[in-house]
């Protein structure tokens, strides 16, 4: 899981910084927000202090018709040791009140001019892709077809050669040896390439290249959803392979289920081929198209006539 402090949410959202700058280091642990509307009314039982504070015209407006005592005890309470920021939205004053208590606590106070519907909105989006969870898995990300394709396998299986051979089809890498993955919302995993080896593809007996410099950019991908693991493994001869299709396998990333295809690697198989048709046949099932269990009906239908 990411981190992310004020001061990076100040300089991505070109916020206006108001009082409480040394505070400005402070986390954000999670991506909700908080509007302290019955906060202001001075119901603090609940208060969320470690979420962002986010003040618009409605809390601002309930918070001048309070008394002089109401207004600053509600900031001093509004800021604690845990609160990460404070933001004004619609970019009104802040209360003297909220600039007291923020610089005796050192909670920054930042203020945007966008509204706060709008604000609320896009600084959740931002955290919640800052602060999802994270892995790093050993393989290869294609786009085929616009299908997310992880390759993994043991090294030397060919995992690298494979994605050379799909790029030079017109697919289009993501990433090689090392895929940064990050959980976003519910079933939807985001992959992508640590920036140290971005667009680079090592091939053994060749070394490491560029595949924006060699393909264009049409080549490449900064990221994409994964929506099927291809298992590369070393044929073997004592192993039973699906070969109807029938069996659906999963593999489970932080706490997504992904379809898992096992292919096995032997001299003379395409495999660039085989894993293009796996990513189509793959769009088809989503589509309500399962030529295997087409198969399985007729088969059944046949062998029904046989028997009567």
């Amino acid at each position: 899981m990411g981190q992310v402090t004020a001061k990076q949410v100040m300089e991505t959202f070109d916020l206006k910084m108001i009082s409480g700058e040394e505070g400005i280091g402070r986390h954000i642990p999670i991506s909700d927000l908080s509007r302290p509307g019955l906060e202001m009314a001075g119901y603090f039982t609940h208060y969320p202090a470690n979420r962002v504070q986010l003040l618009g015209k409605t809390e601002l407006s309930f918070f001048e018709m309070l008394e002089p005592d109401e207004r600053k005890d509600r900031m001093m309470r509004l800021c604690t040791n845990e609160t990460p920021v404070v933001i004004v939205a619609h970019d009104m004053e802040a209360p003297p009140e909220l600039i007291a208590a923020s610089s005796e606590k050192h909670v920054p106070v930042l203020g945007t001019k966008m509204t706060t519907t709008r604000f609320s909105s896009a600084l959740t989006n931002y955290l919640e892709s800052q602060l999802a969870p994270t892995t790093a898995v050993h393989g290869v990300l294609v786009d085929i077809y616009g299908i997310g394709v992880l390759l993994t396998g043991k090294s030397g299986v060919g995992k690298s050669e494979t994605a050379l051979e799909l790029v030079k089809k017109g697919h289009r890498l993501v990433a090689d040896d090392c895929v940064e993955i990050h959980q976003e919302g519910e079933n939807t995993l985001i992959g992508h390439s640590p920036k140290l080896i971005e667009h680079l593809l090592e091939i053994r007996g060749v070394g490491i290249i560029d595949i924006m410099t060699l393909f264009g950019a049409s080549a490449v991908r900064t990221f994409k959803r994964i929506s099927l693991v291809i298992d590369l493994e070393l044929w073997d001869a004592n192993k039973t392979y699906d070969r109807l299709g029938l069996e659906e396998e999963k593999m489970r990333i932080i706490d997504t289920d992904i379809t898992k295809l096992t292919i096995p690697v032997r001299p003379g198989r395409n495999l660039s081929v085989i894993i293009e048709v796996a990513a189509m046949n793959y769009r088809l099932k989503r589509m309500g198209v399962n030529a295997a269990e087409e198969f399985s009906k007729r088969l059944n239908e046949v062998i029904a006539l046989d028997t009567h």
